[in-house]
């Protein structure tokens, strides 16, 4: 019987430190910034919305150093699988991957419906070809084909080898970052301090529901340094620098985002908000009083696009193959492209998943944001409590990036992971809708049938050798 781990080579360490960081950050900023900014300082005002992604942050913060000094401690492929399988056992590493690959997959399916909606700015009209309409949204053929196209591209990218996605990854980093220094640079010189007024929401919800509003955005809006644990075993350096460079990235994406949010605040007042579909891209033709400033600043969203869907193909496809490479789904997702060792089967799965998205219109945005959120945080749940019991299990355990005050740090990780995952039960003021629960509970169907497939196929005891063999 051929074995999922049949492969007679691995992946391929040629990932440097630059590569690294522009994989996380990039994957962190992506396009979200640029249309969601507007909603989120309508929803809690402008300082409440700085606060909320600082609140956020913090707890990014912390998840991120459990991140950091497991993924430092077992540099495996898979990341959150590894440190759950070895803390919690199979059924708890599946749930736990399984969880994130939807926070992935929902990251590049949200950039295959953000790409069709960006280019309406730049080539208003273009979108023809009337399909169905759902949610009250007509569908249009030329819309869901560029969708379609930019999905099938990145795809190509990435069968192609790690290394061509991550040249792409640094250039395209490096020019969202310069457009980002002119935007903030020019609010704080053309801005006006009065446009921030109201500096928290007063509706009838209160200052904390608005508040709340914001913070169930967070783990979608910065979901991306868990990309550097997926890629692990393409990572070329030392261990201990694995960990910073993880924590970096999520110190810089937190920066990132309030000055983002300041700076749009600075240029844009309460109503010129209310009557922008893109808040940024207004906001910098404002500062400078030009049209192509505020283009300029689509190119840069595009560019974030580019980046954030190039991270999560990685990211995904590095699960998934590590799931299917323990047994846990059908062998073929196990497979490697024999030239350019990149994981050709999961890379399809991403790509027809993320194909199939743009299909149902502008509505997906928000019904995939919320229900790979999610996903996402219970994620981040599993790897806090594994590093609290492999704390309390294996203390000797040799960890070249060890977190302060570890216990209390994962005490709090836990914690205010658990708490961003009851923001979206029902009775929260962020609760998921229908159509989200509808979205998470498939991905749970899916999952338990591919499951129960591989394991009636290999059994427990095989990927318990596998695991053992990768410790």
């Amino acid at each position: 019987m051929t074995t999922p781990s049949s492969e007679q080579e691995g992946l391929v360490r040629v990932l440097a430190r630059g590569d690294v960081l522009a994989l996380a950050f990039g994957a962190m900023i992506g396009w979200g910034w640029i249309v969601l900014t507007g909603t989120a300082i309508q929803s809690a005002g402008s300082l409440g919305a700085i606060i909320a992604f600082i609140i956020g942050g913090l707890a990014i913060v912390l998840v991120g150093l459990t991140y950091a000094e497991l993924a430092a401690a077992m540099p495996k492929v898979g990341g959150e699988h590894v440190y759950s399988y070895r803390a919690l056992g199979h059924w708890p590493s599946f749930l736990c991957t399984w969880a994130i690959i939807l926070g992935y997959l929902s990251v590049v399916a949200f950039e295959a419906v953000a790409l069709p909606t960006v280019i309406e700015h730049l080539a208003p009209n273009y979108a023809v070809g009337h399909l169905w309409t759902i949610a009250g949204w007509e569908v249009k053929a030329t819309w869901v084909a560029v969708g379609v196209g930019g999905s099938l591209a990145m795809m190509v990218i990435n069968y192609f080898g790690v290394t061509t996605a991550a040249l792409l990854q640094k250039v395209v980093t490096g020019l969202i970052l310069l457009v980002g220094v002119m935007f903030v640079t020019g609010s704080l010189f053309e801005g006006e301090t009065i446009n921030m007024m109201p500096l928290f929401t007063q509706a009838d919800t209160g200052v904390f529901a608005g508040i709340v509003a914001v913070l169930v955005m967070v783990p979608f809006l910065f979901v991306g340094f868990d990309v550097i644990p997926q890629a692990a075993e393409e990572i070329n350096l030392p261990y201990k620098a694995i960990g910073k460079v993880l924590m970096m990235s999520v110190i810089l994406a937190v920066v990132w985002y309030a000055l983002i949010i300041l700076a749009t605040s600075l240029a844009l007042n309460s109503e010129e908000l209310a009557a922008s579909s893109l808040s940024v891209p207004d906001a910098m033709g404002s500062l400078f009083n030009a049209g192509w400033a505020s283009n300029l600043m689509v190119m840069a969203g595009i560019a974030g696009i580019i980046t954030s869907w190039n991270a999560f193909y990685i990211g995904g496809s590095r699960a998934i193959y590590a799931l299917a490479k323990a047994g846990m789904l059908p062998a073929p997702f196990a497979k490697l492209h024999p030239r350019y060792r990149t994981p050709t089967n999961a890379i399809f799965m991403m790509g027809f998943l993320s194909c199939i998205v743009p299909f149902f219109g502008r509505p997906a945005l928000v019904w995939i944001v919320n229900a790979g959120g999610l996903g996402i945080v219970i994620a981040y749940l599993f790897v806090a409590i594994s590093f609290m019991v492999l704390r309390v299990r294996e203390p000797d355990m040799p960890r070249p990036f060890k977190v302060s005050n570890g216990k209390l740090c994962g005490t709090l990780a836990v914690i205010l992971s658990f708490a961003m995952a009851c923001l979206y039960l029902p009775g929260s003021p962020a609760a998921l809708s229908g159509a989200e629960w509808t979205i998470f509970a498939g991905w749970a169907l899916l999952g338990i049938a591919l499951y129960v497939h591989a394991l009636r196929t290999y059994g427990r005891e095989y990927s318990d050798r596998h695991m053992k063999i990768d410790y």
